[in-house]
């Protein structure tokens, strides 16, 4: 422990920084376990509260700022490739969206909390025209929020880690093989899903001119054209495709429940 605490003595302000930075723009590293660490630090006297607390959230709001407008003008394209870094990339968008369909935008003060939805939430507010004013408001409270909670689990937990660690050096060689084992395990996981969601890259288009071929021959009644845009994009005074009806993709287990079993199926968005 008293290694560890010497290291982040050094070089703590600028590794908590750089961390929270990291995680912010979607770069998956242990930005919470580097809090609890800064926060046992700062019970041993070794760094400074206030100085700990202003400098996480400092990173966190610069990370969610270049976030939010990278999700203002790459919308969605953004948030593919962001869940494509996800443990599921098949939900990842909706589950994330569905957040802000549900709790609105009060979501971004408690998104940090939870795994996949805290690194869409900054760029998804973006793609959705969120006010720039309103988003540092409520980022500037869940950044806040986040950091002292496991700053201040780091200091009451202080004496449990000093032992945690020095159970480990104990167990040193013990611990790198399971570390290893740990490793390889993920990385094959990781192996898997890219294996099982790689045939969601190809999704069946149909070309404007056919499907307008379809509607204007007498299969037209056996066809059904559905607008799918999320609530982000969509608003009551919002054009459709004539004849088009639309359900909301971040409620799709109950919308689904009412589209025709009968009719060909076409999804549109924009």
């Amino acid at each position: 422990m008293h290694d560890l605490l010497l290291t982040i003595a050094r070089h703590g302000y600028a590794w908590i920084f750089f961390l929270l930075l990291a995680e912010s723009i979607g770069i998956p590293l242990p930005a919470a376990l580097s809090l609890i660490a800064a926060g046992a630090a700062v019970a041993s006297h070794t760094l400074s509260g206030a100085e700990v607390l202003s400098t996480a959230v400092l990173a966190l709001i610069l990370g969610d700022i270049v976030q939010f407008w990278l999700g203002r003008y790459t919308g969605w394209a953004l948030l593919g490739f962001l869940c494509r870094l996800s443990m599921n990339p098949e939900t990842c968008i909706l589950r994330s969206a569905e957040a802000f369909y549900k709790r609105g935008k009060t979501t971004l003060v408690f998104a940090k909390f939870i795994p996949g939805v805290n690194t869409m939430a900054a760029p998804l507010a973006g793609s959705m025209k969120m006010r720039f004013g309103q988003f540092v408001w409520l980022d500037l409270a869940g950044s806040l929020l986040y950091s002292f909670s496991y700053l201040l689990l780091g200091y009451l937990s202080r004496n449990f880690l000093a032992a945690l660690l020095d159970s480990f050096r104990a167990a040193r060689h013990v611990m790198e093989f399971a570390i290893l084992i740990a490793i390889v395990l993920y990385v094959i996981y990781r192996a898997a899903q890219f294996l099982k969601y790689r045939r969601y890259n190809v999704v069946p288009r149909v070309q404007v001119q056919e499907l307008a071929a379809r509607l204007a021959s007498e299969q037209a009644d056996r066809i059904q054209i559905v607008d799918v845009r999320s609530h982000g994009y969509y608003d009551i005074g919002a054009e459709r495709i004539k004849g088009s009806i639309r359900i909301e993709p971040n409620n799709l287990e109950e919308e689904i429940k009412s589209l025709p079993k009968d009719k060909d199926i076409y999804l549109y968005c924009t």
